[in-house]
């Protein structure tokens, strides 16, 4: 079983705008932070200039990692495959790395549901869904509530 890691792409794009400077050369895109586990490689690709000096861009290849869009609206179920909740955000910190998902718990459509937090290290990928172990509907119910 393995742990989803932190969505490559979408942090090196979030590097590349905050560092300005790398739009003056051509170099080696930056490498993304360790997954919660294992470090995979990074992912790969080029940083390249436009018309725009200011604005920098980067071609990637994604060789690990997920997608954002992939992983909010994914199911979060427990170790027997209850679902309890599903992954309505993600929160990432001023170091690039992915600490929390925001998990919707209860309620229809949206309706009458509960935000909790949850620590990112504690999921973990199984296919298309993620893995809250010890998790139950009960105690996701029950878990404080989370508000932006």
């Amino acid at each position: 079983m393995s742990r989803l890691s932190p969505i490559g792409a979408v942090i090196a794009v979030l590097a590349l705008a905050a560092l300005p400077a790398a739009a003056q050369q051509a170099t080696q895109g930056p490498t993304a932070p360790p997954a919660p586990t294992a470090p995979p490689s990074p992912p790969t690709g080029v940083v390249a200039t436009t018309n725009n000096p200011n604005l920098a861009v980067a071609t990637l290849k994604l060789e690990n990692g997920a997608r954002a869009s992939k992983i909010i609206g994914a199911a979060v179920q427990n170790e027997q495959n209850q679902r309890v909740g599903t992954v309505d955000d993600l929160i990432v910190a001023p170091d690039d790395k992915v600490t929390m998902a925001i998990v919707s718990v209860g309620g229809f459509l949206g309706v009458g549901d509960k935000l909790v937090a949850v620590p990112w290290q504690q999921l973990k990928a199984e296919g298309d869904h993620l893995v809250l172990p010890g998790a139950s509907k009960d105690t996701m119910s029950a878990a404080p509530g989370f508000r932006y």
